[in-house]
């Protein structure tokens, strides 16, 4: 069974890639300290589209009620997902580090279109490891128990 990413989180994901493309071709201290976020956060991003996102595609149906035994197919997504999390909250926290490396360069040079961007991606992070890294492991918690697997 494939499991897709929910459409607004994978619009989300590609708005915020280009934002961070389009920092990184302003140049100077801004542009440098862009690229050192976008070479943290590219194989990040990837990994979340394989492991964090791909279940979330679920939460509609399993809210419904619609439960089919082909989606016990996700556990193997989810459970490699709580494996991997440790690592991927401490890529968050590197991120996050440059990202605030990114906001204050650009306060500095007086371009806080470029600072906002980064805080929005700041957000961004700690609403996947508030909301959407739970969510996932959830989605295979709760077929763990209604398929009984």
């Amino acid at each position: 069974m494939e499991f897709k990413i929910p459409e607004t989180l994978n619009e989300e994901h590609e708005e915020l890639h280009r934002e961070l493309a389009r920092i990184t071709e302003v140049g100077g201290a801004i542009g440098e300290a862009a690229k050192k976020v976008a070479i943290i956060m590219h194989p990040h991003f990837i990994m979340e589209e394989e492991y964090a996102m791909p279940p979330l595609g679920l939460l509609e149906p399993l809210s419904k009620g619609d439960i089919k035994p082909e989606m016990k197919a996700v556990l193997k997504i989810t459970d490699h997902l709580k494996e991997m999390l440790p690592q991927m909250l401490s890529e968050h926290q590197a991120i996050v580090e440059a990202l605030i490396k990114l906001a204050d360069v650009s306060t500095r040079e007086n371009r806080m279109e470029f600072a906002f961007i980064a805080k929005k991606l700041i957000i961004h992070i700690k609403t996947e490891e508030e909301v959407l890294y739970p969510a996932a492991i959830l989605v295979g918690e709760y077929l763990r128990l209604k398929l009984k697997v």
